[in-house]
């Protein structure tokens, strides 16, 4: 059984249980690769904007989503992710802002029902990362939970020049497999590691 129907996005269909997302070493660039090392998605993080946003496309470069920041300088805020192809908003990111914890919410564009959440793994690192000199040099590590708290699976970033995390989806019966992938280029785009 797969996720609802409603949180589908045209021009993508991310089939995979494992997914390596890998940040370019200039800027906010970044690319998800399936199990098998194909490129499936990229995204960057546009330069110069009021409000943040990320294009993302498929492999051959055709735009299929984009996530904007509901306001300005969005430490803290929403993040809708559009289809762009349909034009209609799927589903919301939204960062509970924590010194102890970094709490994402992926929730549904019409409903705002929570589908998932994506919550870091300790307090310990979290504060490590957020205090240390070169802290931000810390991976992230993530649990992903359903609405019900269920586990789904789990992000882990890896020590690399290049940020880089793997990402692994065990149970999406719930919940969609692209706004995870997507929400793990976004939460390193955002919190500047």
């Amino acid at each position: 059984m797969s996720a609802p129907a409603r949180y589908d996005i045209s021009g993508v269909e991310l089939t995979d249980d494992r997914y390596t997302v890998v940040q370019s070493l200039i800027r906010n660039k970044y690319r998800a690769d399936d199990a098998a090392g194909n490129t499936v998605l990229k995204g960057k993080q546009k330069l110069f904007k009021m409000k943040e946003e990320f294009p993302f496309v498929d492999a051959n470069g055709e735009e299929v989503f984009t996530v904007k920041a509901g306001g300005i300088i969005d430490v803290a805020g929403n993040y809708m992710l559009r289809d762009a192809r349909t034009g209609e908003d799927v589903v919301v990111l939204d960062n509970d802002f924590s010194l102890l914890q970094d709490t994402w919410r992926v929730r549904d564009a019409r409903t705002e029902e929570v589908i998932a959440r994506i919550d870091s793994r300790g307090a310990a690192v979290t504060l490590a990362r957020n205090f240390l000199p070169f802290g931000e040099l810390i991976p992230h590590k993530y649990e992903i939970t359903d609405a019900n708290g269920d586990h789904v699976g789990k992000i882990d970033g890896q020590f690399s020049f290049k940020d880089r995390y793997d990402i692994v989806i065990d149970d999406a019966t719930d919940v969609p497999k692209e706004p995870i992938v997507a929400a793990a280029m976004v939460i390193d785009a955002i919190q500047g590691n």
